[in-house]
């Protein structure tokens, strides 16, 4: 997955093409791969989980990169298969994050402001 990521992160898309799984080379956009090396900044990959069962591998990663003065974050389940002793990117499926969960009660419209102003809510901070 490292090898991947740098060569996106230098433009070498030849080396991602070269290392996805033959089988599956038709759902490769090349130029779709070239634009999005070319037109991000990478900063960084994160390694959260591998794990490997004799010719298939699982790498769970995010790759952090700015695209149009936007950081963004690409986190992925990536399922490698090793083909002829080399490995190869077969598939993979987005991770989504885990979901936001309010840690404070949500303060009704007609409740009293949480700033201790004695007035409604929809009459203090939250106008």
């Amino acid at each position: 997955m490292r090898s991947r990521y740098t060569a996106y992160a230098t433009g070498a898309v030849e080396y991602v093409l070269a290392t996805h799984d033959p089988s599956k080379g038709e759902e490769v956009d090349e130029a779709s791969a070239r634009e999005w090396s070319r037109m991000a900044t990478w900063d960084g990959l994160e390694v959260h989980e591998t794990s490997t069962a004799g010719d298939e591998g699982l790498v769970e990663f995010t790759a952090n990169y700015t695209m149009r003065g936007q950081k963004l974050r690409h986190r992925e389940r990536a399922l490698f298969k090793k083909i002829d002793g080399k490995w190869f990117y077969h598939d993979g499926e987005m991770v989504k994050p885990p979901p936001v969960i309010r840690v404070e009660p949500k303060v009704g419209r007609n409740d009293p402001c949480p700033c201790g102003s004695g007035k409604k809510s929809k009459k203090c901070c939250a106008a």
